[in-house]
């Protein structure tokens, strides 16, 4: 099809020599993803044939245009009025309009086709030809005799209908014509940019991605998000534990989350919970593991002035290729764009350990998305398979007291759960850690104190006089000797 995700779920491309319907509210994106079909045609030395009954040369030329692309490969037969077609003399004739305008623009296609013999062509569109027709029945009947005519001259066609007929009087008939049918689809968000999706419908004789992908059109054409299935994707790994390169820290964990294993550290705004995965990442840059963090919150030159100074310096794996920092616009990335992004860093860069910050991010990407914790579910699971150790930040709302989460409750999808409190003591305010749950191993259950200076991260002794932590208010009470002071270097 010349679109690489689109020929990932039809596992290689469309069957040749056979009758395809593409359809699609206008705006959808047909036409693009015809002109890129052609032009993969014409890239493999095929004759590529684009019939237009609406639209003009100028027309066709400007969308190819706005993607960069040359028609010069492609023969573009045009057929933008009727009067084109017969000419002024049908006016006088004492049939129906229809019945001549129709037959003769039939007439017309058929004798192109046979004088270029091309092996792919799109016919766009069928709207015209039914309004030609008039009636269902005759429509049905010169749909049947294309699929005759161009079946004898073993082309690949594809049919492009814009879905302008009345939902009540759409068709169904074309779809048990064609071998194959493709849907796109538009939606306007109350905000952010319009989703595209495709859906293959049908496709006789081949084992298809079922389901709904995603799109986009960006210049150079139309880009497919084949829908995410994480049990395609397993790679057999070692589940060794993941080291944070801080001793204390990885006694709580058994030597620390295990590879395949998703961590959830959840805490208030400031708690440090970005941090805490920060040190985790510099770790495994510094042992030259790939690692990847997806920013949806903070920018990443915030992000890398704080790491630099909490003793971080995450720029030179950054210079080295080692550490890639993206930032996702949540108003602009579709939740199938946002799984292929992460896809194409584990198998494309090897990525040892993924930072997705945060969760209310991921959620804000899928405003209007009804299965969002099924999403993360399958793309947790993906990077499971693929032996990743992923960290997942899950902001909670509040600071002090009790603390909601997210209406959407992903904790059960986490392997690995890291909570951080503030608590008051001595009138400074202070930071608790603790390991909620840890299903690669055994995990410390005390509550110990959390500091971050400019020299790091520190883990500090139990905390046994505290109590209140899992209720959303702590309260410390015990002496001050186990709470940790400002090392010289400064706090």
């Amino acid at each position: 099809m010349g679109v690489a995700g689109l020929d990932l779920i039809l596992h290689g491309g469309l069957p040749p020599s056979r009758l395809y319907l593409l359809e699609g509210e206008p705006g959808s994106g047909k036409t693009t993803l015809g002109l890129q079909f052609l032009l993969e045609g014409a890239r493999r030395g095929e004759r590529s044939l684009y019939v237009t009954l609406s639209e003009t040369r100028e027309e066709i030329e400007a969308v190819a245009a706005s993607h960069g692309w040359s028609l010069d490969s492609l023969e573009l037969f045009e057929l933008a009025t009727a009067a084109e077609v017969l000419g002024e003399a049908r006016e006088q004739s004492i049939l129906h309009p229809w019945e001549m305008e129709l037959g003769a623009t039939v007439r017309l296609i058929q004798e192109k086709v046979a004088a270029t013999s091309p092996s792919r062509i799109v016919f766009d569109s069928l709207s015209e030809m039914r309004l030609l027709a008039q009636n269902p029945l005759r429509y049905r009947r010169q749909v049947l005799a294309m699929k005759q005519f161009f079946g004898g001259l073993k082309s690949t066609v594809v049919l492009i209908d814009d879905l302008t007929a009345e939902r009540g009087q759409r068709d169904s008939h074309l779809h048990s014509l064609c071998h194959g049918v493709m849907t796109l689809e538009r939606t306007t968000l109350e905000f952010g940019a319009a989703r595209r999706r495709l859906q293959i419908q049908k496709l006789r004789g081949v084992d298809f991605i079922a389901g709904y992908h995603d799109l986009t059109i960006c210049k150079g054409g139309l880009e497919v998000y084949p829908r995410l299935i994480a049990a395609h994707h397993h790679k057999p790994f070692v589940g060794d534990p993941t080291p944070s390169g801080v001793e204390e820290m990885d006694a709580l964990l058994s030597g620390g989350p295990l590879r395949g294993t998703s961590t959830l550290i959840s805490g208030p705004a400031g708690s440090g919970k970005t941090t805490l995965a920060l040190q985790y990442v510099h770790a495994a840059c510094e042992r030259g593991e790939a690692c990847t963090i997806l920013e949806f919150d903070e920018r990443v030159g915030t992000l890398m002035v704080r790491a630099k100074q909490m003793g971080l310096d995450l720029q030179k794996h950054v210079d080295s290729g080692c550490l890639l920092i993206l930032q996702v616009d949540p108003a602009e990335v579709a939740p199938g764009e946002f799984a292929w992004r992460i896809r194409k860093q584990v198998e494309e860069r090897d990525v040892r350990i993924m930072v997705i910050d945060s969760f209310n991010g991921y959620v804000a990407a899928m405003p209007q998305e009804q299965f969002v914790a099924l999403q993360l579910h399958e793309l947790l699971s993906y990077l499971n398979q693929r032996g990743v150790t992923t960290f997942l930040i899950n902001p909670q709302s509040g600071l002090v007291g009790s603390m909601a989460t997210n209406a959407i409750n992903i904790s059960y999808v986490a392997d690995t759960v890291i909570l951080i409190r503030f608590f008051e003591a001595e009138g400074r305010i202070r930071k608790a850690l603790s390991i909620i749950k840890n299903r690669g191993g055994p995990h410390e259950d005390a509550i110990r104190e959390l500091r971050i200076d400019r020299r790091g991260l520190r883990i500090g002794q139990p905390l046994t006089d505290f109590r209140g932590v899992m209720t959303g208010n702590p309260e410390y009470v015990g002496s001050s000797a186990p709470l940790m002071e400002a090392r010289d270097s400064g706090a």
